[in-house]
Parts: C-alpha cells; structure tokens; sequence
C-alpha cells in the first residue's frame, strides 16, 4: 500500500513541477476533476472544479490555485473521488467526507450535500480510503472493509444493488483496494486479488463481462502484491515484479500492443522489475526499479507526458 502512494506522489510531482517546487506536501489525490492534498504540517487544501463542495471550502465556486480547507492541522490520507466528492482520515484515524451525496457516497446516513468535511460516524481505527464515481470504500485498521453509496452496479459487494447511506461490512482480511469508476479491486493480505461491480469491458478480470455483486477472485494465485483501478480497467503487480493489466483497452491503456480488451490479468512484457503503479481513467503508468516512469492510454491532451499528443499502446 505504501508502493501505490508513493508512486502516485511521484507521478503527480512530475507533471507538477511548479506546485512541488516548495517541498512542503505530504499527500495528494487527483480525482475525475478536482484535487485534494495535505502539506508536511497536516493543513488540508483543495483545488479543481466545486460544483458539489468538493474542495471542501464551504462555497461551490472552483478554485485555479490550492485553498486551505478549514484550520486543522492533523489530516493523513486524503482522497478525491473520481465524481464529485472526497474522502479524508485524520491521525487520530477518524473518516470525514464532503461534496456532492445524492446516493450516499459521503456515509452520514444522508443524501444531503456537504462543501465543508463532516466526520463519518465515530469510529477512529480507519487507515485507507477510496472514492469512486458516486460511493466510496474505506478500510479499518483491523482488516475489514467499509462500502457506502452508489449500488448499481453491484459495486458496494454486498450482494445488492440497493444503496446505502452508511458504511456496510464487506468481508475481513483487506489489504488494499483501489475503486474504478463503477467497481473495486481489492487486495487481500494473502496476496489473493478480488473484484466487483460493472464488469462491461472485463474490468473486473474474471473470464466474462457480466457483472459481479460480492467480491470474486481473480485466478488462484496468492503473489499479487500492488494493485490500481482506472475508469474501466486495472493494473497490477507481482511479487516477482511482473506487471500484469486487464479491462478496457480502448486507447491503448492496457500496454499489450493491440487495443483489444482483456478479460483477464495478461502479463505486459517480459520484465520484472516494476515497483509502482498507477491508473487514470484512460491511462497506466508504471515504475521500474531504475526509477524511469512509464506510460501507455490516451495521449489526446498530452497526458502521456511524453511531448505529443497521441495515444499508444507501447509505452510499457
């Protein structure tokens, strides 16, 4: 868990040179359209679009430049959802949420919108969250995961498609997990790799496209040892350092040389050393033990960062 964090604080600082100039960050998410990040003295600050309160700041106006949110200064993990909403813990390992809420995505037994962050019931052993499109999915510290909001798809894993406006139970024994846009890959600490919800483009990694309510594996093997969600497809790691993606492939996201979907884990190249990990919407990027940064998916915008503006399906 620790790999996936920081290798999506290196990748952030590379393509925000400027912002990280000063060193005083600690934590940063990048969400569908806006980003939340904790500096080295535990303030909270947010910028993007705030249509739903997503910044946090109390207002719905979008921000160009970071905004310090509130006064406190023992925030630890931050998220910012891939809609409208985020997620954050603190260090006495309290949950607090804010932003847009129409299915319960925040976890205050509500659909009401927050703009500023409202403490999420009273438990204090959280230690890792997630944000999908309108739910959300946290961890405690004990092992067991947490999943509110949004159930459409079957992304909540509790074998329903009714949503809730508060934390649900969903299994013991969690490592990880990474929310896609309607889904969860999860990481158990047996290294086995699990996934649910919308599984129209092989997301999900199992051998079919139809979509699954409860957590269900992916394969038998128990090496999996890092793990990222995008918008529709996954990356991941091995012990052995292999890399390993699956889901859609549309733009080339995948690395495997085609633009064909995958639904299963296919190994991307031959090597075996990738260290860290991360997945956009659209995009992969991945790490190697040299510390060279990599990158495969849609390039449109020049989000590959690699000086053009074209897709590829090479990178890797």
């Amino acid at each position: 868990m620790k790999t996936l964090k920081l290798s999506f604080l290196t990748i952030f600082a590379i393509v925000s040179n400027l912002l990280f100039a000063t060193g005083c960050w600690k934590e940063i998410s990048a969400g569908g359209s806006h980003t939340v990040a904790i500096k080295n003295d535990g303030t909270l600050w947010a910028w993007g679009y705030n249509s739903n309160g997503q910044l946090g700041d109390g207002t719905t106006v979008d921000k160009n430049t970071p905004v310090q949110i509130g006064t406190d200064t023992d925030w630890n993990f931050v998220n910012a959802s891939t809609g409208n909403h985020s997620l954050a813990i603190k260090t006495d390992g309290t949950l607090w949420a804010w932003g847009y809420n129409s299915d319960g995505q925040l976890g205050d037994g509500t659909t009401v919108q927050r703009n500023t962050p409202i403490q999420i019931g009273s438990d204090n052993n959280w230690s890792s969250i997630s944000g999908g499109s309108n739910f959300s999915a946290a961890i405690k510290t004990d092992g067991t995961l947490w999943t509110w909001g949004s159930d459409a798809n079957g992304e909540l894993g509790n074998g329903s498609i009714a949503a809730t406006t508060i934390p649900q139970q969903v299994g013991t024994n969690w490592e990880y997990v990474s929310t896609g846009q309607y889904f969860i890959l999860g990481l158990k600490t047996n290294g086995t790799l699990w996934a649910w919800g919308k599984n129209n483009e092989g997301q999900l990694g199992v051998g079919t496209t139809v979509s699954k309510t409860i957590p269900t594996q992916i394969g038998t093997e128990n090496k999996w040892s890092s793990i990222a969600a995008g918008g529709g497809h996954c990356i991941a790691t091995k012990s052995n350092g292999t890399l390993y993606s699956w889901g859609d492939n549309s733009v080339g996201q995948l690395g495997v040389e085609s633009t064909a979907d995958k639904l299963v884990p296919t190994q991307v190249g031959s090597a075996t050393y990738w260290t860290g990990i991360y997945a956009g919407g659209y995009t992969s990027f991945a790490f190697k033990t040299d510390n060279n940064l990599y990158a495969c998916g849609a390039g449109a915008y020049g989000q590959m960062g690699n000086g053009t503006n074209t897709s590829t399906n090479t990178s890797f």
